[in-house]
């Protein structure tokens, strides 16, 4: 055994002159190291990044790294000339995975736009919260997603642009703005227009414990600081192997099954590819007989996803022939594994280690990371802090725990995001002194730093990796006739983790079908509850008035059969 250890490595790597330099540093006033030898903005990603290594894969459509530079800024001469975006203005993408969705974010934030990358599952109602909430002043969107806004009662003031449809009203195509730009004989070239890297890149949409999707708000800085992040622990985890690993033997490509509105889908699969070279094959929609189908064909070497999919995908090597040898590596987050699909995987892959992590959509998907030998050795742990961001924990009235005792963990570094949009009072709630951010994970780190989360504070359901806020369900049943009270709980589930329960209290019988088929209307499917029990009297309450979650999820869990009811 080798006697280098993490630490000494990580010291090796960070110190200076070396390519992963580390220097003290702050962001938004709060003090943290930041990489010496980072690209200063996305724009400076991208540009550094072209080649003629293939980059984007969709059905028959191939694109270049060079390529693709190329189509994002004809989209923004686009956006600078014909809807006078200027630095700071947001632009709003709605879509499945397309290639569009790629060129337009990188067009948004070469020209120093904020992209806004909304959930292509909301319904109307949460499409127009968005982009109001939001501010965008051009929303890229496909077809059904301009059939939704077409339903908006009050529609918000944005251009439209359409992607892959027909003639859409109060819309304007995007292949015939390109079009005309190609054939207006003007120089294809990025606009000379700039973000200063600290400047917002980003506006993600995260559901939390109270009412509306919170918009996260993060810079330039924050998102590169990320990604070379991934690269750091990436590095430091092959230092440390007694033998090197094997050449590759195949070229780097990794499967965009996720949605690119996630930030595991946007930071570390897509953008996570510009510093690897590595080629991006994109799905329409999660099928895994078709991912299996791309991996043999593609030869994908990492697959990263929710562990939904990554289930999905195992029981797919195990019935199928394909040939899934070029899998290197299957990672995860957004909710832990089974130990039994950690073994799974090792067993189901020839060659792929198993990994996962931990992280949010406020730290730009950064956080911990574990794999390999360690993550088989500690299936139920999320693995250790990166090496540029610090986590602890802490007890109610804040002061910091010893290993081993749980409490509220909180984290800051590089990665964590300037604040909410336009919600000062979340920021003020979720920041503490000295640049920590409060999680709402419940949590404790063992004696060598690895990471095991427990329990949440916050009042959420993680479905396959969609974090659900609980009020927001509330309200829209609340708002149904005949619904008195309403409860909105997770219940665990084998698949996805957890599955959305509800509680209700009514005088009348009401019909469960009839629920969930007007809720459909107003919130997106994934949210509207799996699993609704009614009953005819007031929901129980603890001391405090409120209701008894607690009390509720114990039940639907025995009235379901499961003995872990509380998760």
């Amino acid at each position: 055994m080798s006697e280098r250890t993490r630490a000494s490595v990580l010291k090796e790597l960070t110190a200076a002159e070396q390519p992963y330099e580390l220097v003290p540093g702050s962001v938004f006033d709060r003090p943290c190291l930041r990489f010496k030898n980072a690209p200063p903005t996305l724009r400076d990603l991208f540009s550094q990044s072209r080649s003629e290594v293939e980059f984007i894969i969709y059905e028959d459509q191939r694109l270049t790294f060079d390529e693709a530079y190329i189509e994002a800024s004809k989209i923004a001469m686009i956006l600078v000339n014909d809807y006078a975006v200027k630095p700071g203005d947001r632009v709003a993408i709605s879509m499945r995975n397309y290639p569009e969705w790629i060129l337009a974010f990188m067009a948004a934030t070469s020209i120093g736009g904020i992209a806004v990358a909304m959930n292509a599952l909301w319904q109307p109602e949460e499409m127009a919260y968005g982009l109001t909430d939001s501010g965008a002043k051009v929303l890229f969107a496909d077809e059904e997603r301009l059939a939704r806004f077409a339903q908006i009662a009050s529609p918000p003031k944005v251009q439209l642009i359409s992607v892959r449809t027909s003639a859409y009203p109060n819309a304007v195509d995007l292949a015939n703005l390109v079009a005309k730009l190609e054939n207006s004989g003007q120089t294809i070239a990025m606009p000379e227009q700039y973000a200063k890297p600290e400047d917002d890149a980003t506006l993600l949409y995260t559901s939390g414990s109270t009412g509306h999707p919170k918009g996260v708000a993060s810079c330039h800085v924050n998102i590169i600081s990320a990604l070379m992040s991934w690269e750091l622990d990436q590095t430091t985890a092959i230092s440390l192997m007694e033998e090197p690993p094997e050449a590759p033997a195949h070229p780097p490509a990794t499967l965009m099954a996720v949605p690119l509105f996630h930030a595991t889908g946007s930071h570390a699969v897509y953008l996570a590819s510009y510093r690897h070279q590595r080629k991006l094959v994109c799905m329409y929609k999660w099928d895994p007989a078709i991912a299996a189908q791309m991996i043999e064909e593609e030869k994908i070497t990492t697959f990263i996803a929710p562990a939904a999919m990554t289930g999905d995908l195992v029981l797919e090597a195990q019935r199928s022939q394909r040939d899934l040898s070029s899998l290197a590596s299957v990672g995860g987050g957004g909710a832990p594994r089974a130990p039994e699909q950690v073994r799974n995987i090792e067993k189901s892959f020839t060659k792929a280690l198993p990994g996962t992590g931990w992280g949010m959509t406020e730290t730009n998907a950064i956080g911990t990371s574990i794999g390999g030998i360690d993550y088989l050795e500690r299936p139920d742990s999320s693995g250790r802090c990166s090496g540029v961001m610090e986590l602890k924990v802490i007890d109610e009235a804040g002061n910091a725990l010893d290993a081993n005792n749980r409490g509220e963990l909180l984290i800051r570094g590089t990665g964590v995001f300037r604040g909410y949009w336009n919600r000062p009072d979340a920021n003020a709630e979720t920041f503490l002194p000295g640049g920590w951010m409060r999680t709402g994970d419940v949590a404790y780190l063992d004696d060598e730093g690895y990471l095991f989360i427990v329990d949440r504070i916050k009042d959420l359901v993680i479905r396959g990796g969609e974090n659900i806020g609980c009020a927001e369900v509330e309200a829209a049943l609340l708002a149904l006739d005949q619904v008195l009270e309403a409860s909105v709980y997770a219940v665990p589930d084998a698949r996805l983790g957890e599955e959305v329960g509800a509680t209700l209290y009514s005088k009348r019988d009401l019909d469960i079908t009839e629920i969930q088929t007007q809720l459909a209307a107003h919130i997106a499917k994934f949210k509207i509850p799996r699993y609704i029990h009614l009953q005819a009297e007031p929901l129980p309450r603890i001391a405090s008035g409120k209701i008894d979650k607690r009390a509720l999820r114990s039940i639907a869990g025995s009235r379901l059969g499961l003995t872990d009811a509380l998760v």
